[in-house]
């Protein structure tokens, strides 16, 4: 028989051997004051990847005394499903034992998979815990959402990290040096189980100590968390914009390199940004459009990894550009009237006559060619439909950056 993996064999048997989520499961916790009444409800653990919602799952079974069935949603569907309710009913009339049903990646059933619980949770036959690392706002039916608690699973920091860390060096009957222990928990992400199994390559590299250099060969490279449709993606982008709009470079730079380096589109990333040269720097600086634009082309003609350099360069331009957003209020508002009012008739005066017909009724009556008359002369000139007569879009404005 193989040896189970080292993450595997540091599971955690009793909440007195879990680290993190003290905010759950700490001596204050919502989560631990529910399972030491044995109060549990059906729930969504939402958390990046080795942050330990599938251990939390286990621990929480295991200490109410509840039959503990786990799948995977990858590769598991409704008949699983009705398979596990069926025996659940079962266990539970011949043991009065609950049953928790575990389902790791819960985002990835269907609405009519998800459907499928909704029965069995109301009427508790199964004590339902969802674990998934995209928003359950998004990936979660709005029904089955409501039926559960929704608990966040933060990721782990450097402290808890290290403890997991020194409890597998421990486990392997080694000695790891600090510089080697140090980047192993920067690079791993957050994610004790990469950690571990980074420590368990690295361990078969050498008899007694382990190296930077050996935590390197084993890593190749950092694992950055990303999900272009996801929540992680919105958060970066996000990122991006208000690091500019804030008109602060660094941030702007840091956020789309660490975009491109987790694997987006450049395209996107340059097209977000052709948008920001418009909505919030507008007229203040109009050549930052063009620029935009160019930046779009040229990573488009070159690609990557040539373009990442024109990112940072428009980023840059654009964090310290001067920052009016009243063409994007004109727009915003202009265009809510013109879904409020429909087609208002356009003034008489400034229609087209076209024909003779159109002319005898009226169109271009009284209209004033701008280029002969002064700008006195054609102050109260109105332009717009009578009904929106005196009404006032566009406020430009040009906001200087302290830089």
């Amino acid at each position: 028989m193989l040896p189970s993996p080292l993450a595997d064999r540091l599971r955690p048997k009793d909440f007195s051997e879990f680290v993190g989520q003290d905010h759950l499961v700490g001596p204050n916790g919502v989560l631990k004051k529910l399972i030491d009444k044995d109060e549990l409800v059906s729930m969504i653990f939402w958390g990046p990847p080795g942050s330990g919602k599938t251990t939390l799952a286990r621990l929480i079974a295991g200490k109410t005394k509840s039959y503990f069935v786990q799948f995977s949603a990858v590769s598991s569907g409704i008949d699983q499903v009705k398979k596990v309710v069926a025996q659940a009913k079962e266990r539970y009339k011949l043991y009065s034992q609950r049953t928790v049903l575990f389902v790791d990646e819960i985002h990835r059933f269907n609405k009519l998979q998800q459907d499928a619980f909704l029965p069995h949770v109301e009427d508790g036959t199964i004590i339902l815990i969802g674990a998934t690392t995209e928003n359950p706002s998004f990936e979660v039916i709005g029904p089955l959402l409501s039926r559960s608690r929704v608990f966040v699973i933060n990721r782990l920091n450097e402290d808890d990290l290290g403890k997991i860390i020194d409890r597998g060096v421990k486990e392997l009957n080694l000695t790891i040096n600090d510089d080697a222990r140090v980047f192993l928990i920067e690079a791993s992400n957050g994610d004790a189980r990469n950690a571990l199994n980074v420590l368990e390559i690295a361990s078969k590299l050498v008899s007694e100590k382990i190296t930077l250099q050996e935590i390197e060969d084993a890593f190749q490279k950092k694992n950055l968390l990303y999900d272009k449709a996801g929540e992680e993606h919105y958060n970066l982008i996000s990122a991006v914009h208000k690091s500019m709009r804030g008109s602060d470079p660094d941030a702007a730079i840091y956020y789309v390199l660490r975009m491109l380096e987790a694997g987006e589109d450049p395209l996107y990333i340059a097209r977000r940004l052709v948008r920001f040269a418009s909505e919030d720097v507008g007229n203040a600086d109009p050549e930052a459009l063009g620029l935009a634009v160019a930046v779009f082309q040229a990573c488009d003609l070159v690609g990557m990894p040539e373009c990442r350099i024109f990112l940072v360069q428009l980023a840059a331009y654009l964090a310290n550009a001067p920052k009016d957003n009243s063409v994007y209020m004109a727009e915003s508002e202009a265009l809510e009237d013109v879904k409020r009012f429909g087609n208002l008739p356009v003034p008489l005066k400034i229609r087209n006559a076209v024909t003779k017909l159109m002319k005898d009724i009226g169109y271009g009556k009284d209209y004033k060619y701008a280029h002969n008359f002064s700008q006195e002369d054609l102050k109260g000139e109105v332009y717009l439909p009578d009904k929106l007569k005196g009404k006032k879009y566009y406020f430009p404005k040009n906001l200087k950056t302290s830089n």
